[in-house]
C-alpha cells in the first residue's frame, strides 16, 4: 500500500490535470486539505513539499500555495528546437552555457554522427531555461566541420536558426526516452534534491540529406516538462 502523503500527491495532482484547480489558482489551506483527506498536517506538508519539488504547486510567502505555471510540452513530431518549442508555449527561453569544447567523439558520438574517431566534434553543456526556471540538463555534440565558420554564440544561442540562416534545411530527428534520477551537480544546477525524477532524450538530428548534424543527451525536470504522442488516422 502507498504512504499516505504519496496517495495525497497523486489525488492533487490528478485534480490539476483534470482541471479542478486552474493554474494560478490558490489552493485551500493545509488544514482544510488535512481535514478533506483525513490525515494530519505534518503528512500533508509531505505531499505538498514533494508537489513543489516536482514544480506542480508553488509556495508564495505570506500568501499561499498555489498551481505553478503549465508544464512545457513537446509534441514528439518533427524536428523542434527547444528555444522554439518554449516560445510555442508562451515563455521565455535562455540558456547558461557551463562548458563548450573542441574534442575528439566518444564510441555514442561516433555512432549517433557518423564521425571518424579523430575527426574533431564540438560538445557543449548548458542548462536551458523556461521563463527562469530550470528545465534542462543537455549535452550537445555537433561535427565541426558543419559549423566551422559560425560563431559559438550562433551555436550556442540559436543553433537551428543558424543552420537555416546558412542554407541548411533540417530534417527527421530520432529520439529516445527513458527514466533517470538527478545526482550530483546536474541536480543543482537544476535546482533538484538528490534523486528527483528526470526524464533523459537522447535525440540524433538530420538534415534532408540525411546527414546527421547533432546529438543531444537531455536531461528533463520530471513536472517541469512533458513529452506526448500525436499520431494521424
Amino acid at each position: 500500500m502507498l504512504p499516505a502523503y504519496i496517495r495525497i500527491h497523486d489525488a492533487i495532482k490528478n485534480e490539476i490535470d483534470r482541471g479542478v484547480w486552474k493554474i494560478g489558482s490558490r489552493l485551500p489551506s493545509e488544514r482544510d486539505l488535512s481535514d478533506q483527506f483525513e490525515v494530519s498536517r505534518m503528512t500533508l506538508r509531505q505531499a505538498i513539499t514533494l508537489l513543489v519539488d516536482e514544480g506542480i504547486l508553488e509556495r508564495r510567502v505570506g500568501s499561499g500555495t498555489y498551481v505553478a505555471s503549465q508544464r512545457v510540452q513537446e509534441k514528439m513530431r518533427g524536428t523542434t528546437s527547444f528555444t522554439e518549442i518554449i516560445k510555442s508555449q508562451g515563455k521565455d527561453p535562455s540558456s547558461k552555457l557551463i562548458s563548450y569544447e573542441r574534442t575528439y567523439p566518444n564510441e555514442q558520438e561516433i555512432r549517433h554522427l557518423s564521425v571518424r574517431p579523430k575527426s574533431y566534434i564540438i560538445r557543449m553543456e548548458r542548462v536551458r531555461y523556461a521563463d527562469n526556471l530550470p528545465v534542462a540538463y543537455e549535452v550537445t555534440s555537433i561535427p565541426e566541420r558543419l559549423i566551422r565558420h559560425f560563431k559559438q554564440e550562433e551555436v550556442t544561442n540559436h543553433f537551428f536558426q543558424t543552420l537555416t540562416d546558412h542554407g541548411y534545411i533540417i530534417g527527421k530527428s530520432q529520439q529516445i526516452i527513458s527514466a533517470d534520477v538527478a545526482n550530483g551537480d546536474k541536480a543543482d544546477a537544476l535546482e533538484v534534491k538528490q534523486g528527483h525524477a528526470l526524464l533523459t532524450r537522447r535525440q540524433t538530428s538530420y538534415l534532408d540529406d540525411g546527414t546527421p548534424f547533432e546529438f543531444v543527451r537531455s536531461q528533463y525536470v520530471a513536472g517541469r516538462f512533458e513529452f506526448y504522442l500525436e499520431s494521424s488516422n
